[in-house]
């Protein structure tokens, strides 16, 4: 898929076609800026924890940073599961199937997209589940 201009204000909207190649690639821009912006919080952990160990002289301060640094490492996880996430709406993109409902077939809808960009099931599906 090759990139193409959007207009600044652009938002997808129901009163257009579903999946049209704007709309596509206005989900495809948020996708990357998502998957950018995890990564680069990821890194900053990272390099974070290279940084060394806790040094906090205090038996509490450091009980404190170390339970930072679990909950810091949960978050990353959880990001990481995103991120596949993520690269799985990038190949729908790519293979014209983002947006629409796995199990159904029908189209997720728009506002459900914009909350969150990489579902796979419609409303309806997902209640089902």
């Amino acid at each position: 898929m090759t990139a193409m201009l959007l207009p600044p204000d652009y938002r997808p909207s129901d009163d257009e076609d579903f999946m049209n190649p704007m709309m596509l690639e206005y989900f495809r821009r948020k996708l990357l800026k998502w998957r950018a912006d995890l990564l680069a919080e990821s890194n900053a952990t990272l390099n974070s924890l290279q940084d060394g160990g806790i040094q906090e002289p205090d038996l509490t301060d450091r009980a404190s940073a170390e339970t930072d640094r679990s909950l810091e490492l949960r978050i990353r996880d959880r990001e990481r599961k995103l991120l596949s996430k993520i690269d799985s709406a990038m190949r729908r993109i790519e293979d014209g199937s983002y947006g629409f409902c796995e199990e159904t077939g029908e189209p997720i809808g728009v506002k459900r997209l914009e909350a969150r960009p990489t579902v796979t099931l419609s409303l309806e599906a997902q209640e089902r589940h």
